[in-house]
């Protein structure tokens, strides 16, 4: 009988779970339906994630992970145990050690409540760390050659932007812009110019379906159901690839500002690098259509969407909890 080493990428719109000699167990969205006055859970993952916008009074949903860090502490341990008994089926047995990824820029606070969250959970030791580093491992890179390699990590609440030679990180950049963003910006798109409104699976799917990041490389439509601001009826309308493209405009380029400044401030023998080994996508938001053809316009330097980004950090994990023994850094605490 024995603890298996567990990988959680606890992201913002999912939560996967790799157990060491098994591979990716869990892919379930960070949504918790909790009972509005006792707070107790009525439902966690894609239970919850179905009855986004569709709950009576007493149910609400809650997304309790927040820019890649945990706004609602009590939620998140919650649905941590849930996953964690979900797999227990699958070989997972009690108090093993917990590899958690994180966003860079994370505060010593944040990466308390991160541990604590794990440990509460049923972990005997948390090891916390770096997302984009462990999505490049997760993606195939080696990046441990005295040789620079450059990851874009567009999440769900944040995207990371990284360089990395020999092992570390040399420069990086986390934005609280992501695949969230992007949902937003087509809910309140289409609430402006339609004066419709509609649900955040909507906006979602809209963005998987019609969404372009760069101008004129898709021609979809698509017809959207929702309720209109001054009639209050249901009415439905159509909307394009080119609106939809447009109404991502600033957030995209947010992104792209981002990682052009990190390649300005990457040393010049490690720009010429990244200019003949090219720049990788990781994440769900690498999935949005033309996100790879205007990052490689814009910041002129090849770009590759990485084979099943979405599975590129609990992949990583895997990796490393192969290395767990070896990790020289301890487990990080406030």
């Amino acid at each position: 009988m024995f603890a298996r080493d567990i990988g959680i990428d606890l992201g913002t719109a999912n939560v996967l779970i790799y157990v060491k000699g098994k591979g990716i167990v869990l892919n379930e969205p960070s949504v918790v339906a909790v009972e509005s006055d006792s707070r107790d859970v009525f439902a966690v993952g894609e239970e919850a994630r179905q009855m986004i916008g569709r709950t009576p009074l007493n149910i609400e949903t809650l997304r309790p992970l927040k820019n890649g860090v945990i706004a609602d502490f009590d939620v998140t341990e919650a649905m941590l145990k849930h996953f964690l008994e979900k797999i227990e089926g699958n070989g997972l047995l009690s108090k093993p050690r917990m590899l958690i990824c994180c966003p860079t820029d994370i505060t010593k606070v944040e990466q308390k409540a991160i541990r604590e969250a794990g440990e509460k959970s049923g972990a005997k030791k948390v090891y916390l760390e770096e997302e984009p580093k462990v999505a490049a491992i997760g993606a195939g890179m080696d990046i441990f050659q005295p040789s620079a390699n450059m990851l874009i990590d567009i999440g769900g609440g944040t995207t990371e932007v990284a360089v990395f030679s020999m092992g570390d990180i040399v420069m990086s950049s986390s934005i609280k812009m992501a695949g969230n963003s992007f949902d937003a910006d087509i809910l309140n798109y289409i609430k402006k110019e339609y004066t419709l409104l509609i649900g955040e699976l909507t906006a979602e799917r809209v963005k998987i379906d019609v969404a372009t990041a760069f101008p004129g490389s898709r021609d979809e439509e698509m017809d959207i159901r929702g309720r209109d601001i001054i009639s209050g009826l249901p009415r439905t309308i159509t909307v394009t690839s080119e609106e939809i493209g447009e109404a991502l405009k600033e957030s995209i380029g947010t992104i792209v500002e981002a990682a052009r400044q990190v390649l300005e401030e990457t040393p010049p023998e490690l720009s010429a690098d990244i200019i003949d080994r090219g720049i990788l996508l990781t994440g769900g938001g690498a999935l949005l259509h033309g996100t790879d053809q205007l990052l490689a316009e814009e910041l002129k330097v090849p770009v590759f969407v990485a084979e099943n980004p979405l599975d590129c950090v609990a992949k990583g994990t895997g990796i490393m909890l192969g290395n767990i023994d070896r990790i020289n850094k301890k487990p990080r605490t406030g």
